[in-house]
């Protein structure tokens, strides 16, 4: 091949790694890392205004929100980009993934409240009861928040467990996060093979 072809040859490689840059850029807008993970809802001033007709589903697994208003919260970012959750664990995948986007508020669910669904609460007003004996979306080790420590005492004395904060929560939902992961899997696969499996009669 000649200087001349292989000049040719590189200049449409040259037009063609430019134009599938041009479309990949063109994708990135929406789907790329990291803004592949940004909130799809419209920015929300008044994310607790009709929240479960906003934000039905989990974005990060699917869940319920409703169904699970026990776990649920929310987190609102600087920007109004507000993420609707099924749990603390899910909440650790948006803090997470949107590490450039600054929380601005964000909520969770007064588990010893009677009221249905559970209200949420400002974080920051929660005392967790992390490890207690109680069932918890997406976790093994339950991290339940109460808007009054009498009541998480109460639980505490029944259920066991121990009391932090917010902050306490997170941290140690990341630190169950690869285990809680594992049990997750297993348990999707074993739903799946149980739907697969024919009927019987």
């Amino acid at each position: 091949m000649d200087r001349r072809e292989a000049l040719k040859l590189s200049l449409l490689a040259g037009v063609g790694l430019a134009a599938g840059g041009a479309r990949a850029q063109q994708a990135c807008a929406t789907d790329g890392t990291p803004a592949q993970f940004t909130p799809k809802k419209a920015a929300d001033a008044k994310p607790l205004e009709n929240e479960f007709d906003k934000y039905p589903k989990c974005p990060y697994c699917g869940m319920d929100r409703k169904e699970h208003h026990r776990a649920r919260m929310l987190v609102q970012y600087s920007d109004n980009l507000t993420d609707g959750v099924c749990s603390i664990h899910c909440l650790g995948l948006s803090l997470g993934v949107n590490i450039d986007r600054e929380p601005k508020a964000i909520w969770g669910p007064d588990y010893g409240s009677a009221a249905e669904p559970r209200p949420l609460v400002p974080v920051e007003k929660l005392t967790y009861l992390i490890g207690a004996d109680l069932k918890h979306a997406m976790t093994k080790r339950s991290k339940h928040s109460f808007a009054s420590k009498e009541v998480a005492e109460q639980f505490r004395q029944k259920h066991g467990g121990e009391f932090g904060d917010f902050n306490e929560a997170i941290k140690q939902s990341y630190l169950d996060m690869a285990g809680d992961v594992a049990m997750i899997r297993k348990n999707r696969e074993e739903r799946r093979q149980k739907m697969m499996m024919p009927k019987q009669g």
